[in-house]
C-alpha cells in the first residue's frame, strides 16, 4: 500500500461524492461505497461486487479503509466499556460505551487530549497534542460497532452517539460536522438528530454555526452560575461569559419544536458550587432558556483539589431545581473503577502544551513543603 493512500473514512458523503467525481465515477459510487464500509461492514474493495473491476483495481491502489488500533479494552463492573484507541501517529486516544436495557451510548474523543483547561476534569491536566480527522472520529464509531457485534451484542448495539470523550468538540470543527454527518447519514449509521449529542465547554461562534449547519442536540458543559467561578472551573468563560453563551444557547433551540431544551452539565463539587444559594441562582440564570440540567457526581483523579459532593447535597440541589420547574437528573457514575467515567478519560499521547509535566511539578514542589 502505498504511503499516499487515501483514508476513504475521512470523507463524509459530500466528500465521498467529489472523490468519485476525481475518478471519473458517477455520483451513485459514492452511496454504494458508503454503505459497504458503514452497513456491511466490508474493508476489502474486491469483494465489493457491484463495483467494475477496474475501479476496485483502483481503489485498491489508491485508497484504503484505515481504522484505529485496539491498544486495550476494558470492562467495567457494571458493563461499561472503555477503548484505548491507538492512532497511526502513535498517540492513543479514549472512547467509551455505556449500555442501558433501552439504548448504547457512545462516548467519542474529538481531539488528542484537550486544548481547554477546565480544572475539574482529568484530561485537560494531560494536555494537547492535536485535532482529530474526520476519519479518525468516524473509526472509533465504526470500530466500536464491529468490536461490540463480535462479542454477541445486539445488532445495533450503538443507538446514540455523544462527542463528550476527550477534547472539545466545536474546537475541531469542520473533522466533527464531518463525522456527524457520517452519524446521521441513512447509508452510514442512520441516527436520528436527537440521538447524536454534542457538548460543549461554550465555544460560541461555532454554536451559532452548528445551529445553521447540523442542528443536533446539544449539551453545554455550565458548572456554575456566576462568571467569577465559572471563569476558574471552565477558563474559556473569559472570552466567552456566561451571558454570551447563553445567548447562543437560546438561538440554537428557538423556533425548533425537535430542539426543545438544551442540556446543562454541571458537575457537583463539594464546598464549591453545590449551595442551596448555587441552585437559586443556577433557577433565575436558567429562567430564560428552556433547559434540562444534568448533575454529574465529581469523579476524582489524581492530585486533584476536588471532592465530590455528599449525596445529600445533590439530593437537596436537585429537588431546589425541581421545585423550580426544571428538569434535573443526577446522572449516574459509570466506568469509574476503570477510569471511563465523566471527566476521567486521560488517553495515552504526547502532550505539546507540557502542561501535564509542569502540573507535575507543582504538585512534587507541593509535596517538598
Amino acid at each position: 500500500m502505498s504511503q499516499q493512500a487515501v483514508n476513504l473514512l475521512d470523507f463524509d458523503p459530500r466528500g465521498m461524492a467529489g472523490f468519485f467525481a476525481g475518478q471519473g465515477e458517477k455520483p451513485f459510487r459514492a452511496r454504494q461505497l458508503l454503505k459497504w464500509i458503514y452497513q456491511l461492514d466490508v474493508d476489502d474493495f474486491a469483494a465489493m461486487t457491484n463495483l467494475s473491476k477496474a475501479l476496485r483495481e483502483t481503489l485498491a491502489k489508491q485508497a484504503e479503509i484505515r481504522l484505529p488500533e485496539v491498544a486495550l479494552d476494558q470492562l467495567s463492573d457494571d458493563g461499561s466499556r472503555k477503548f484505548l484507541f491507538r492512532l497511526a501517529d502513535g498517540n492513543c486516544i479514549e472512547t467509551v460505551f455505556i449500555p442501558e436495557s433501552y439504548r448504547g451510548t457512545l462516548c467519542v474523543s474529538s481531539q488528542v487530549g484537550c486544548a481547554l483547561n477546565c480544572s475539574f476534569c482529568s484530561t485537560a491536566t494531560q494536555g494537547f497534542n492535536r485535532n482529530l480527522s474526520i476519519g479518525e472520529i468516524i473509526g472509533q464509531v465504526l470500530l466500536a460497532k464491529r468490536l461490540l457485534l463480535a462479542d454477541g451484542a445486539a445488532e445495533r448495539p450503538v443507538t446514540n452517539v455523544v462527542m463528550m470523550g476527550m477534547g472539545e468538540p466545536l474546537l475541531n470543527y469542520d473533522a466533527v460536522l464531518g463525522a456527524m454527518h457520517l452519524m446521521l447519514d441513512d447509508l452510514a449509521f442512520g441516527l436520528s438528530r436527537r440521538r447524536v449529542t454534542l457538548s460543549t465547554s461554550g465555544v460560541v461562534p461555532e454554536i451559532y454555526r452548528l445551529r445553521d449547519e447540523l442542528p443536533v442536540s446539544l449539551a453545554v458543559s455550565l458548572h456554575a452560575a456566576n462568571d467569577a467561578l465559572r471563569d476558574e472551573l471552565v477558563p474559556i468563560n473569559r472570552k466567552y461569559p456566561i451571558r454570551e453563551l447563553l445567548d447562543a444557547c437560546r438561538f440554537y433551540v428557538e423556533g425548533e419544536a425537535k430542539r426543545r431544551r438544551v442540556t446543562f452539565e454541571y458537575v457537583m463539587l463539594d464546598g464549591i458550587n453545590d449551595s442551596d444559594a448555587d441552585a437559586r441562582a443556577l433557577l433565575k440564570l436558567l429562567r430564560r432558556v428552556p433547559s434540562k440540567i444534568n448533575l454529574i457526581p465529581f469523579n476524582p483523579f489524581p492530585h486533584t483539589r476536588y471532592a465530590c459532593s455528599p449525596q445529600p447535597r445533590i439530593d437537596r440541589f436537585r429537588d431546589i431545581l425541581h421545585r423550580g420547574g426544571i428538569v434535573t437528573v443526577t446522572r449516574k457514575t459509570r466506568g469509574d473503577d476503570i477510569d471511563a467515567a465523566c471527566g476521567q478519560l486521560a488517553g495515552d499521547f504526547h502532550d505539546r502544551t507540557r502542561r501535564r509535566d509542569l502540573r507535575l511539578k507543582a504538585v512534587n514542589q507541593e509535596s517538598l513543603r
